[in-house]
């Protein structure tokens, strides 16, 4: 009940600042945005879905090595009083072959939701990225690029559980003494059990100067009647701390998460790296990842990545990356999202080549 006087509390304090605000001449805009990303792919070793053994090199073109293909539209209205209406659509597909890839995979599987910000902090309601999932994002030092990143120990362990969360509510508070919260719900439930596919999360972020830390958490529960081609409902339990501190331009960071999947892993990942701008257009960044199963300690692997951005416009970059893994016991951690999500036994060896431009 706490929860629900929460969020009624919430849209109470929107509704008299809205009520109060003055609403005359407001301006709104709308734009169109999207990402291309495609590289070449080498890995030394490809997993066989079938037999789970080794099939073998790989090399080809595969979409997002960086960053996934998007499209999408954004729109904010201002409200006055200091308040806005906002929204968001995003769509992602492979540059590869045109169709739908990665997110949930709906047309607008990855992001769709429309808030109200304001002085008392931003309520968001609709398809979203959690409060977790943002602050693993936060506390990776290559920005979960979609190869050796924190990105593979999370994907590989929940698919898109906690990345894409539907029928969902946020609020984010405004930064206070460096201190700021986010908390969100979505709503699950099913004929005869309303917690089928609940799942709620929450981050605490404070920032100090260079000092970033982070602490957040996710529960949800598997079921509900929400069913995506990509699953989003993969019953854990997720726990992170992470802390970063930026000298400059060179940013350090360190974190560890824990992935407590129902009937399966009970994964904790420590993982930290970091990022270089030797020029302005040059980026050089790195990072080790360390799994390790609670449950039975004999499945574990190590990840790590080296990666380089170049680039050529504020819209287009090159890059290049390299990564190895070493997978033991059941453990089958990959080198990418996109063409080598799972690995095999041993070690995997592989790298990038790609460009991407943003418009």
């Amino acid at each position: 009940m706490s929860g629900k006087r929460s969020i009624a509390s919430a849209v109470s304090i929107f509704l008299i600042g809205l009520l109060s605000s003055s609403v005359a001449d407001a301006q709104s805009s709308v734009t169109l945005f999207g990402v291309l990303d495609g590289g070449l792919l080498y890995t030394s070793k490809t997993l066989n879905s079938t037999t789970g053994q080794n099939a073998g090199k790989q090399f080809g073109v595969f979409d997002g090595e960086s960053y996934y293909s998007q499209f999408g539209l954004v729109g904010t209205e201002d409200l006055g009083g200091g308040y806005k209406a906002k929204f968001r659509l995003v769509s992602a597909f492979s540059m590869a072959d045109g169709g739908l890839a990665h997110c949930n995979g709906n047309l607008f599987g990855c992001e769709a939701w429309v808030s109200m910000e304001g002085p008392p902090g931003e309520l968001k309601l609709g398809l979203q990225f959690s409060p977790f999932f943002n602050a693993v994002y936060d506390t990776d030092p290559r920005s979960l690029s979609l190869f050796g990143s924190g990105a593979l120990p999370l994907v590989d362990n929940v698919l898109g559980t906690s990345i894409f969360n539907a029928n969902a509510v946020s609020y984010t508070s405004p930064v206070l003494a460096g201190l700021q919260g986010s908390v969100m719900y979505a709503f699950g439930g099913e004929a005869g059990n309303f917690q089928a596919g609940r799942q709620y999360a929450a981050r605490l972020k404070y920032q100090l100067g260079g000092l970033s830390v982070n602490v957040a958490f996710y529960d949800g529960n598997s079921g509900g009647t929400v069913q995506t081609p990509i699953p989003t409902t993969v019953q854990f339990e997720g726990r992170l701390l992470g802390v970063g501190y930026q000298f400059g331009s060179l940013t350090a960071k360190v974190s560890f998460v824990n992935y407590k999947v129902a009937g399966s892993f009970n994964n904790n990942v420590y993982g930290g790296g970091l990022a270089w701008y030797v020029l302005p257009a040059l980026d050089i960044n790195g990072g080790v990842w360390v799994t390790s199963d609670r449950n039975r300690t004999t499945n574990h692997s190590i990840l790590a990545a080296l990666g380089t951005d170049y680039s050529l416009s504020k819209a287009t970059k090159l890059y290049a990356q390299v990564g190895v893994v070493n997978n033991h016991g059941a453990m089958d951690t990959g080198l990418s999202l996109s063409g080598a999500l799972y690995g095999v036994q041993g070690t995997t060896v592989g790298a990038v080549l790609g460009i991407q431009h943003l418009f």
